[in-house]
């Protein structure tokens, strides 16, 4: 494996910026940034085939047809879930009569997912 990539932007080297300049004398190019693979960070991410996110946007905005069918998702996908609602206390400060009121709200929490993939 190398120890680095070049941005996967087919716009990357039309970019003006600084860090994409090379050459010497009048022999200037703007090229393609090459993106370092030292980090793990890096090396785990997208950001190993491209060098910012701008890169990444002007990429996804060009071929998003092209990348949502390579794992087109034609039905909706679901998990099965258990809800339970529990009661809970809270304390509210009243302004006008200076005191606290308390009160009671429900809240639904997830006690456990299932199992069942739907692909």
């Amino acid at each position: 494996m190398s120890d680095f990539n070049w941005c996967h932007n087919p716009n990357c080297h039309t970019i003006e910026t600084q860090s994409r300049i090379r050459g010497t004398g009048d022999n200037k190019v703007l090229r393609t940034r090459k993106i370092s693979l030292r980090s793990e960070y890096i090396r785990d991410s997208i950001y190993a085939y491209f060098c910012n996110q701008n890169c990444l946007h002007q990429f996804l905005n060009k071929f998003t047809r092209e990348v949502a069918n390579i794992n087109p998702t034609p039905n909706p996908k679901e998990t099965p879930v258990k809800i339970v609602n529990e009661k809970q206390t809270g304390r509210r400060y009243n302004y006008e009569t200076s005191s606290y009121r308390d009160y009671t709200y429900n809240t639904k929490t997830i006690v456990s997912k299932g199992t069942r993939d739907n692909e």
